[in-house]
């Protein structure tokens, strides 16, 4: 059974929920402040959290930041309706997800379902062992990744998406092959979930030596991990 944290000062919506969730099979936890939010977070004992971007004593991207300093536990966001900046810092910060308010909570189970089954390793299934190109290799099995021989720290969607990417190494992956596939959801012209992961892994990978891009955008088109 997936434990499921819950942060956000609303005791309905938590309730509410948390009455949805536990029906579905899942163990939930509420808290109602951000700093007992990053405290319990960082606690190990929960498989993901749910983060409301407006806490009392520390704000949900606060959290979000000092839980990405220690933990890549996936976190999916929630947001008001209608405000991409708050989207777009979430993920800019580590957010593998999220979900503006208000929301149906069938909604919330097939977002929690997706990122847990890239976490538990299902995506990885009939994948080879390790997947390298060039100085980076990552283990699906494992769901690690390593860049010249160091550990890179990726959140699940960075995970899943280097592997889409690194598959068809040299070959542009479509974006809304990449939405489906990692995402799992079709590609809404107006979401830019998809472009801010692949933003935060360029930072991540940063450049080759000889100063080429690992990941490059092909227009109106998608992406492409490219080969030296």
């Amino acid at each position: 059974m997936s434990k499921i944290l819950i942060v956000d000062d609303d005791d309905e919506l938590c309730e509410l929920v948390s009455e949805y969730l536990g029906a579905e099979g899942f163990e939930t936890e509420c808290v109602h402040d951000g700093e007992s939010g990053l405290k319990r977070a960082l606690s190990h004992e929960h498989e993901m959290v749910v983060l409301d971007v407006m806490l009392p004593k520390m704000g949900g991207f606060d959290v979000l930041r000092n839980l990405r300093k220690e933990s890549q536990l996936p976190v999916l966001m929630l947001t008001a309706r209608g405000e991409e900046t708050e989207r777009i810092v979430g993920l800019e910060i580590g957010a593998d997800d999220y979900l503006p308010k208000p929301f149906n909570p069938r909604e919330l189970l097939a977002r929690l379902k997706a990122v847990l089954r890239r976490t538990s390793g299902e995506s990885a299934a009939g994948l080879p062992e390790n997947i390298k190109v060039g100085d980076l290799e990552l283990s699906p099995a494992s769901r690690s990744a390593r860049l010249d021989g160091e550990e890179l720290p990726l959140t699940s969607v960075e995970f899943d998406l280097l592997v889409a990417l690194m598959r068809e190494a040299g070959n542009v992956v479509k974006r809304e092959d990449l939405s489906e596939k990692v995402l799992e959801r079709e590609l809404s012209p107006y979401d830019r979930s998809l472009d801010m992961h692949i933003s935060n892994l360029r930072k991540k990978l940063g450049q080759r030596a000889d100063g080429s891009d690992r990941i490059k955008t092909v227009r109106s088109v998608g992406y492409i991990y490219t080969v030296v």
